[in-house]
């Protein structure tokens, strides 16, 4: 590892943005939009934009969330599905990227070790990892926005399975997928029932594999078209811009709906998804087995299959699901504790995500470290007691971009409101009374409960709480007054202090 240059050799920055996915370039969109003089740089660790959209390449991977709503409320979505695949998204990044300069402010192999607030200066100093030349450097800025996600990008969830050394074949993950693999003629055995499975399975299907789904508990399966035919008709008659503010508007509206109805009645939408699910299955296939989560529906996030695409694989012939426990692997495939053996030439355990909030960034004061545990949130966004700091949580009952979108708008109203004020430091107070008391979220799959001890926390009231309500959230990041009561507002501890203006 090489000697750091002083951290003095570059100026500070006013923004720097942690991750170039979906969230990071989004908000450096927002800033080059609303904040065109602020200075502002992307730290992105791999060696490509696009997060989760270049990391993942498995057969079928594709948006689980209508684009209308998961792209950029400044750019419009121009295809005509609902739901893209890896490639397509991809395209849509880099586009919006070159669009706003945003591909000229990106640091690749840049990786974000530890940010220390310094009180002194009212500077983050961020040690960063430069993997190109394995040396560490320092970066100062005045604000740091965290848009890594949620999960860790080196590896996935990887339960160790009884005997599966025994197994004659490859196990893969997801996340992990080789290049060139051929699953035409293969027998393989996906183990997992989430969105990743439902997304895998029809796709390795129609490359020509047989394959059977092997899955501990049920998820629910629910259809939706692959095309949005009002908003396609929308765009022949408007134009592009109204049409898409318009299905995006809907495609709110119908989420939120969906959501609350699902919520209070979740005897009827366990019925509606049932129901659905039969007319695609084939007659007698025994739904109730294999469709018949323990939980209610919105309890853990609804998997979608545009078309129905997952039932009618099943339908094909090509597709079989088992339900149960497994007892062990064995050298040709996998012994259920029912005693059935599912014969496989690849295992794929789709498993789930790893998850790992700030991408595993160190969080310092002055040198002491920040128990994230110990910390709440403020208006899903802000740390109490961490200044000048903003991170994304999209939303799980809805598209990641709705509230993705929210916070980066947030974020510039907040610098633009302390720009007017000559402030130059926010930290957001706890009031007394407010314990944070509650897991960040009431929302519990399997990975999310795998790291709640390691998350921060929410409240009980307003602003301290994680919301799921996108017009709720609307309201508070957007149509509220930015500056609130539990906000600290200082200025820099040498003039000038406002931002984009040097520090001593």
């Amino acid at each position: 590892m090489t000697a750091s240059p002083s951290p003095e050799d570059e100026a500070p920055l006013d923004v720097l943005i942690v991750g170039a996915g979906l969230s990071g370039i989004g908000a450096a969109c927002h800033l080059s939009r609303e904040l065109p003089q602020k200075s502002y740089a992307i730290l992105e660790a791999r060696d490509k934009l696009g997060g989760t959209w270049d990391l993942f390449r498995y057969p079928g991977v594709r948006s689980d969330s209508d684009l209308p709503t998961y792209a950029y409320a400044f750019k419009p979505w121009k295809s005509r599905k609902t739901f893209a695949g890896a490639d397509e998204i991809l395209a849509y990044l880099r586009e919006a990227a070159a669009e706003h300069g945003v591909d000229k402010k990106i640091r690749y192999r840049r990786q974000a070790l530890a940010a220390d607030w310094d009180s002194a200066s009212a500077l983050w100093r961020v040690t960063v990892l430069n993997a190109a030349v394995e040396s560490e450097t320092t970066v100062r800025c005045r604000w740091l926005f965290v848009a890594t996600g949620y999960y860790d990008y080196e590896q996935g969830y990887r339960p160790h399975f009884p005997g599966e050394e025994a197994f004659r074949g490859p196990i893969l993950h997801p996340q992990a997928w080789p290049d060139g693999f051929d699953a035409k003629d293969k027998r393989i055995a996906v183990i997992g029932s989430g969105a990743t499975a439902v997304t895998l399975v029809p796709a390795l299907a129609e490359a020509g594999a047989q394959v059977t789904q092997i899955q501990r508990t049920p998820s629910y399966v629910l259809p939706f078209p692959s095309e949005d035919s009002i908003a396609n008709a929308l765009r022949r008659v408007l134009p592009e811009t109204t049409a898409y503010a318009i299905a995006r508007r809907k495609n709110i509206l119908i989420q939120q709906r969906l959501y609350a109805f699902f919520k209070r009645y979740p005897k009827a939408a366990r019925r509606l998804i049932r129901w659905t699910n039969r007319r695609l299955l084939p007659k007698g296939y025994p739904v109730d087995v294999h469709f018949n989560p323990p939980y209610d529906p919105w309890d853990q996030r609804l998997c979608v299959a545009p078309d129905g695409d997952f039932l009618k694989a099943i339908r094909s012939g090509r597709v079989s699901v088992v339900t149960g426990g497994i007892e062990r692997f064995t050298p040709g495939g996998v012994r259920m504790n029912s005693g059935e053996e599912v014969a496989a030439d690849v295992v794929v355990a789709a498993t789930g995500l790893a998850v790992r909030l700030l991408r595993g960034m160190r969080l310092l004061l002055d040198g002491v470290p920040v128990d994230l545990p110990e910390r709440t949130v403020f208006k899903g966004t802000m740390l109490d007691g961490v200044p000048n700091l903003c991170f994304v949580f999209g939303y799980v009952n809805a598209s990641w971009t709705l509230r993705a979108d929210l916070i980066s708008r947030f974020f510039c109203r907040l610098i633009k409101a302390l720009d007017a004020r000559c402030e130059a430091v926010c930290v957001v107070e706890r009031p007394e009374g407010e314990t944070g008391g509650r897991p960040l979220f009431d929302f519990r799959p399997g990975y999310i409960e795998r790291a709640l001890g390691d998350l921060p926390r929410q409240g009980f009231g307003s602003p301290w709480v994680m919301s799921s309500n996108y017009a709720l959230d609307e309201r508070l990041l957007i149509r509220e007054p930015i500056i609130h009561p539990a906000m600290r507002l200082e200025a820099a501890p040498s003039a000038p202090s406002r931002l984009g203006e040097p520090v001593a």
